[in-house]
């Protein structure tokens, strides 16, 4: 029953480091592009290189 008093407010506080992170991320514009990504990869800038 001891390790309850240990487990709890570890797990309180992991909860709450893992929404400080996600709403920090929210204010930072991680999530604004969620399609540019997977559209990126699509689109090659690069030129073939030329065989001699």
């Amino acid at each position: 029953m001891k390790d309850f008093f240990y487990l709890i407010p570890i797990s309180l506080a992991l909860g709450l480091a893992g929404l400080v992170l996600f709403l920090w991320s929210l204010k930072n514009g991680q999530y604004e592009d969620l399609d540019g990504a997977s559209e990126r990869i699509l689109y090659d800038d690069d030129r073939p290189s030329q065989l001699e």
